[in-house]
């Protein structure tokens, strides 16, 4: 017999398989003696009540043969000597669009700007260290991109958009732990997914696809409805049948590119605003309603929104045990964002708060005003910190109150911070909004609003302020009809499962 079940357990029975065996055995009203066998399901926390539970949902086999839940495979093939599909960028979207292309009997070829997934991590540590970025090699540039080093959350609310589990089963088939086909907030953290990332391209490259890294896309030649070619590093000409575009939510340079060979991008909203960090222990004892978090459950998180003065302001990339990190892609720029170890261990919690900016903010209607409104902010972010990518921050009353900090807190940016009114670095209406919403978050979260906060500039990268235009059946450029835009660069993603649902669809869409 087999039996699908709901429990609600204390965390610490959560914790353990003896204690949800005997809550199996006690839903089911069985005997001890009983061969059985369970799997979750699916694994989430209620934090509502005074006292936290864990749900779970369980499939029980009783006296019955284990069914696996689904089998995870990947139908490996030689396509050494198959049609090429050129694809640029080798974050979730390149790789899972290479994967996929593998499958169907295509030969991906992936153009990298940056480094492999482990000589990246030298240039992170230079640029937290001692402030040197290297423009092609950082948090957002690399192999896995800008998710591989910024936490590696893989929860979406993008069902509708592709098939979220096929994704998840691959990251386990490819390394990560089994736990993410269950919880409902599946993390991997950034300490694991290099080696994920370094399997898949071992797979890419055994079955005959190309992973080339240092290889920047610097220039198009078109015939006005085709690619005819591509140019890469300046100087390597490769002919080209079907060119994906990967390149992420950061590479301004691509859609520069775009804009100089005519072909056709437009502006779009984006969201912008800065990092929030409190002490980890405030937000547990907020979230769980304790003194102290019971060791079986996780760090706390939270997710805020709020609509001030026609415009929507909420969290964003909510990392609990984390640490914020410099984004910049670009010199003179500050740009930041979170991430988390797999433990989630580390004493603060940091989110994005960030408000929606709408074409009406820019200065013109041309197709790459939103860069130049994006560029403006975070060079004023820039100067206000000082160099070195020190990042202006201010408490967070002080923030609202538009008073300069005598102090700041410890934080958890290595490069450091620089105490500065940052009423002068974020445009006045988001300033405003951002101001507001504090407040209002106060009040739905008890003692979020407090000077233990601190509040770092800028969150500027959520997504891009410029889409490539894509036929939404073929997913063909309505242009250009072998050029084919993707994820988050493109403006049709947001985060790591939705990109890599967006490659997959691509490929699945070339026709070769």
């Amino acid at each position: 017999m087999i039996k699908e079940i709901q429990l609600q357990l204390s965390p610490s029975e959560a914790a353990t398989e003896t204690e949800i065996r005997e809550a199996v055995i006690s839903s089911l009203s069985i005997k001890r003696s009983t061969p059985l066998h369970y799997e979750i399901l699916k694994r989430s926390i209620d934090a509502r009540g005074r006292q936290v539970k864990i749900l779970l949902k369980i499939r029980v086999f009783i006296d019955e043969a284990v069914l696996p839940l689904h089998t995870i495979h990947f139908q490996e093939m030689d396509v050494s000597g198959r049609a090429e599909v050129h694809i640029i960028g080798a974050g979730p979207a390149g790789l899972f669009c290479a994967l996929q292309c593998i499958e169907l009997g295509y030969k991906p070829v992936i153009f990298e700007r940056g480094k492999n997934v482990r000589d990246r991590r030298r240039d992170l540590a230079k640029l937290n260290r001692d402030g040197i970025l290297n423009e092609e090699s950082n948090y957002c540039f690399g192999e896995g991109g800008a998710g591989t080093y910024s936490d590696g959350k893989l929860y979406t609310r993008s069902n509708k958009r592709g098939n979220v589990q096929r994704v998840l089963d691959l990251f386990h088939f490819f390394g990560a732990d089994a736990s993410i086909l269950y919880e409902a907030h599946p993390h991997i953290g950034t300490n694991k997914l290099p080696q994920i990332i370094e399997a898949m391209r071992a797979k890419i490259i055994a079955c005959g696809g190309q992973i080339h890294f240092n290889s920047k896309l610097t220039g198009l030649e078109t015939n006005g409805e085709r690619i005819i070619s591509i140019t890469i590093n300046g100087n390597e000409k490769i002919d080209v049948k079907k060119l994906v575009l990967a390149t992420g939510h950061s590479a301004n340079d691509i859609y520069e590119l775009l804009f100089v060979n005519k072909i056709l991008i437009e502006s779009k909203p984006f969201a912008l605003g800065v990092r929030i960090e409190h002490p980890q222990v405030l937000i547990d004892q907020v979230q769980y309603h304790c003194e102290v978090r019971d060791p079986a459950l996780p760090p706390a998180s939270y997710s805020l929104v709020e609509q001030v003065q026609d415009r929507g302001v909420f969290s964003f990339c909510m990392c609990p045990g984390g640490i914020i990190a410099p984004a910049s892609t670009k010199e003179n720029t500050i740009v930041v964002n979170g991430w988390s170890p797999s433990k989630r261990n580390n004493p603060f919690a940091n989110s994005g708060i960030v408000v929606s900016v709408n074409e009406k903010d820019y200065r013109d209607d041309t197709p790459l005003a939103g860069l130049a409104y994006q560029y403006d902010v975070e060079r004023k972010a820039f100067e206000a910190g000082g160099g070195k990518f020190v990042a202006p921050a201010q408490r967070m009353v002080d923030f609202v109150n538009d008073i300069s900090s005598s102090t700041l807190p410890f934080c958890s940016y290595v490069p450091g911070l620089n105490a500065t009114r940052l009423s002068g670095v974020l445009p006045a209406d988001i300033y405003n909004c951002l101001a507001k919403a504090f407040q209002q978050f106060g009040k739905k979260m008890r003692c979020y609003y407090t000077n233990e906060a601190v509040v770092v500039a800028t969150e500027s990268r959520t997504s891009s302020p410029v889409r490539i235009p894509r036929d939404k059946d073929t997913l063909q450029h309505i242009q250009i009809s072998n050029l084919y835009p993707c994820a988050e660069g493109a403006g049709y993603a947001g985060g790591i499962v939705s990109a890599a649902m967006d490659g997959m669809k691509v490929a699945e869409r070339l026709e070769m």
